[in-house]
Parts: C-alpha cells; sequence; structure tokens
C-alpha cells in the first residue's frame, strides 16, 4: 500500500495526508457497518466517516477531555435515534484496527527514532483512549436510554391515574388494579396538580375497582386525602370494599375526618350533579 508521508509532520497530519487512504481501509474493516453509513447519516445526521476523523484525532492528540465529551455526545445521538449498538461497537474496533494499521506505517517511516519504549507506549495511550471512549459511548448511551425509560413510566404511570371532569368544578378518579408504593406517590403527585389546574371543590374517588392496598399504601392514602382538604378541594370516596374496610378498622384507620364516603359512584355522581 502507497503511503504519503511528509517526515516532519506529526501523526495527526500524518493521518490526514492519508484521509482517503484510511477511509477505505476503515470500509474494509467495518463489513456491516459499511453498507449503512447512508442510513445512519439520513437517520440520525451522524457522519461515520467524520465522526472516525475526529476520535483518531483526539486519540492521537491526547485530547481526554474532548474524547470524553464527544463520546457522551454520540451515546445521546445513538440512543436518540435508536441506532443498532453492534454497528457502533463494530465500528469503534474497526478504527482502532485502521489507526494501528497507520501507526505502524508510521513506525516504518520513523524507524529511527521511534524506539521500543515509544511503541509500547503509544500502544497504551491508544488503546486507553479508545477503550475510555467506549466506556463514556456505552455510559451516556445507558444514561439516556434510562432517563427515557423513567420519563416514559411516569407518563404510563400519569396515564394510569385519570382525573375525569364531570362538571366545571367536580371530577372523578376511578382507580383500578393493585396500588403500590410507587403508584401512590403517582396519585399524590396528579391529585394535587390537578385540583390546582381544573379548580376543582369536589373529587371524587372511587375505589371499587381496587384489586389490593397494602397497610403502608392506606396510611398513605390517608395523607392524600389531608392534602386535598389543604388544596381547598371535598374528598369523596365510593366504592370501598368489604376486605379494605377490614383492613382499616384493624389499623385503625378511619377516613371520616378527610372524607365523606358513599356506596357506589352512582350514588355520589346523582348528589353531586343535580341541577
Amino acid at each position: 500500500m502507497k503511503v504519503k508521508f511528509n517526515r516532519n509532520s506529526e501523526l495527526t497530519h500524518f493521518i490526514k495526508e492519508n484521509q482517503d487512504k484510511f477511509e477505505a481501509k476503515l470500509l474494509s474493516e467495518a463489513v456491516n457497518v459499511a453498507g449503512k453509513i447512508n442510513d445512519i447519516l439520513n437517520t440520525g445526521n451522524i457522519d461515520l466517516l467524520k465522526n472516525a476523523q475526529n476520535l483518531v484525532i483526539y486519540v492521537v492528540e491526547e485530547k481526554e477531555q474532548e474524547l470524553i465529551d464527544f463520546a457522551s455526545f454520540e451515546g445521546v445521538a445513538w440512543a436518540q435515534h435508536a441506532l443498532t449498538l453492534s454497528f457502533k461497537l463494530e465500528w469503534v474496533q474497526a478504527i482502532r484496527r485502521t489507526l494501528w494499521h497507520f501507526l505502524h506505517k508510521y513506525e516504518k517511516f520513523n524507524s529511527k527514532n521511534f524506539t521500543r519504549d515509544d511503541f509500547f507506549d503509544l500502544e497504551k495511550k491508544v488503546n486507553d483512549s479508545i477503550d475510555s471512549f467506549i466506556n463514556n459511548f456505552f455510559l451516556s448511551y445507558s444514561e439516556y436510554k434510562d432517563e427515557l425509560l423513567n420519563s416514559q413510566r411516569k407518563l404510563v404511570e400519569h396515564l394510569s391515574v385519570p382525573i375525569i371532569p364531570v362538571s366545571p368544578t367536580v371530577a372523578v378518579l376511578p382507580l383500578i388494579g393493585n396500588i403500590d408504593d410507587y403508584r401512590m406517590q403517582t396519585i399524590e403527585e396528579k391529585v394535587l396538580m390537578d385540583i390546582s389546574r381544573l379548580k376543582l371543590e369536589t373529587l371524587i374517588m372511587d375505589l371499587s375497582g381496587l384489586t389490593e392496598m397494602d397497610e403502608d399504601v392506606i396510611v398513605q392514602f390517608e395523607n392524600i386525602l389531608s392534602g386535598v382538604t389543604m388544596m381547598g378541594c371535598k374528598a369523596v370516596i365510593t366504592g370501598l370494599r368489604a376486605e379494605l374496610v377490614r383492613n382499616m378498622i384493624r389499623l385503625g384507620v378511619t377516613f371520616n375526618n378527610q372524607a365523606e364516603t358513599h356506596g357506589t359512584l352512582q350514588q355520589t355522581l346523582k348528589k353531586y350533579l343535580v341541577v
């Protein structure tokens, strides 16, 4: 392979002067990614060849902070567009092999000045830098995905707490299924925010669809009722099931001071929606 080289140039210049050959070698090393370059560019506006050159420069010039920042940026970009991680790993490993191929060429031209110690020192710096890029890329990718999953989970939880206005000042909150500690926190946040947002005077909470409520959750629910009252809204509870009432009696919990209770939602709506 014929490679141009200016004896007085640095490694960065050497690689830049041979950019076309560097890219050709890189594409031959990353067989699976080579056919996806345009797809990745169109999907995420990510120029793999340009980014490969940036990574190589950061590695060769030992720009540690720039490399970490670049890895973090790349991790978020790949996570945002749900690009295949196996492609990224193959691409970075291909960059590593291609870089070493050109460093070998460089060493040949500098055999008089390039000692064995120089080589091993360079080997450690290069591989440590590329490993650092991979680690920071995957860390950034994972953190973004975790934040996305948490926000999606929170959205789903909020959607599972439907506060339904039935008049300008009255709304119904039907609670269905099992309520754990996490969901109870979501209910509290949604209830207090929507009372303020909708300017509610009465919130009817229908518990007929609950399958289970732990002891700790019952106590938390009592705190929510206190919060509703503090917001200047009247809490009304309907559909208390016998099992839940027994647990409340055993715990010494009563909602009498915080809420009005009715047997069914239909009865309650008749009372509060009377014209």
